[in-house]
């Protein structure tokens, strides 16, 4: 066995759990940070329009985060937090799907952290404004995945887990690098 010098730092390795919740379809996505090092594990969503009682919906939104929890060990879960819009009805269900997948998290131990969309958007792209087109881009440039089969909300649940490696205070780097993501995205860098 090695013996590091007293100086020298183990990488940090932890697995996060990044969860959009909605009651029409449910995102969630699996990254995991080695180091500086951040690489996709899992994503995709529940399909819950199909269900007609707001109950079942919650009850499958429970045992899918469960599932994911027992499946891949999450060290953290990193949540979006419910935007507050004109229409309370949809809020109050948002904020309900937010709930019972907290729950779920509690239950397994889970440490929780919120991100609002609006920071999710800014840590991901740097414009808290952009478009879930322009977060799924940026996701899949960052991971060095092909998003052209995964739902927005998807790449809106790796966005948020993401969020909270970058909020972690670890400077990161990406799967593929930071200098094949400038060299491929030139003309979005502005020089002084």
């Amino acid at each position: 066995m090695a013996i590091l010098p007293a100086n020298k730092k183990l990488p940090v390795e932890k697995i996060i759990l990044g969860l959009d919740p909605g009651t029409q379809v449910f995102g969630y996505g699996i990254v995991k940070q080695e180091g500086q090092k951040i690489t996709a594990i899992q994503m995709g969503v529940v399909k819950l329009d199909k269900f007609k009682s707001h109950e079942i919906r919650l009850a499958k939104i429970f045992e899918k985060v469960i599932q994911l929890i027992d499946q891949y060990l999450p060290d953290e879960m990193a949540i979006e937090s419910p935007f507050f819009g004109k229409n309370v009805q949809i809020a109050l269900k948002l904020g309900r799907a937010q709930g019972v997948s907290m729950a779920a998290a509690i239950s397994r131990q889970i440490p929780i952290v919120e991100y609002a969309p609006k920071k999710v958007k800014q840590s991901v792209t740097g414009n808290g404004n952009a478009s879930k087109e322009q977060v799924a881009a940026m996701v899949a440039r960052l991971l060095n995945i092909n998003p052209e089969n995964f739902l927005l909300d998807a790449t809106d649940a790796l966005a948020i887990a993401i969020t909270h490696v970058n909020q972690s205070g670890l400077p990161q780097e990406v799967s593929g690098g930071w200098d094949k993501f400038l060299k491929a995205n030139a003309d979005r860098i502005k020089n002084p």
